[in-house]
């Protein structure tokens, strides 16, 4: 899922397996409602829920817009709120259902310049610790994983001294990569972790930690 139908597409096109895109504004309801419908109405209903949508809007905090702010908690935090309610009803129903929401080291630590951002990754863990306990009963698990500085698009914006400055915070030395919170993701969807609700999965690298 991504805002636009060619984002979607370029999307779908880099993953393995087959797998079709759709278009969504996370932070409109209503479209998120309709996408559910949509998808369940084409593929049948949703067994697995991961909310990866975010973005950044820095600045320091005396300096940042009401738009900054509202942009980045629309997106980050309503848009898994959204999404998660849409299809709970169904998941609850069917007494199984797995809800995986991508949050950040940034929302348990803070940082400078990210207040918005932060607020929202943190938002997304009590939201989601909120969800598994209204949830659990149904056979819906509720997890939450928080990356460290992986690199991805978002990332790859940032100078090259500030990956290597940020790489020597990390005892493993290095960036994570997509595929390190793949395979998180994947164990979390899976058998493997059925008596586990309301968790917060770090995978940093150990930069948390290490402080």
């Amino acid at each position: 899922v991504a805002r636009s139908l060619d984002g979607a597409a370029t999307a779908a096109n880099g993953l393995s397996g087959e797998a079709r895109g759709y278009a969504c504004d996370v932070a409109d309801s209503v479209a998120c409602v309709d996408l559910v419908k949509q998808v369940e109405d084409e593929l049948g209903p949703v067994d697995v829920l991961v909310n990866n949508a975010g973005v950044t809007r820095d600045n320091v905090l005396v300096r940042l817009k009401d738009d900054d702010w509202d942009t980045v908690l629309d997106t980050n935090l309503r848009g898994a709120f959204n999404l998660t309610r849409a299809v709970a009803r169904g998941m609850m129903k069917r007494r199984s259902g797995r809800i995986i929401n991508i949050s950040s080291v940034v929302g348990l630590t803070g940082n400078r310049g990210q207040a918005n951002y932060a607020a929202s990754k943190a938002g997304l863990v009590g939201f989601s610790k909120s969800a598994a306990l209204e949830l659990a009963s149904r056979g819906v698990l509720v997890n939450v994983v928080a990356p460290g500085f992986i690199d991805t698009d978002m990332t790859a914006e940032l100078g090259d001294g500030i990956r290597e400055e940020l790489s020597e915070r990390i005892p493993l030395g290095r960036m994570g990569d997509a595929d390190d919170i793949a395979g998180v993701v994947r164990f979390l969807a899976g058998p493997a972790s059925a008596y586990m609700t309301g968790q917060v999965l770090v995978v940093d690298g150990g930069m948390v930690m290490h402080g």
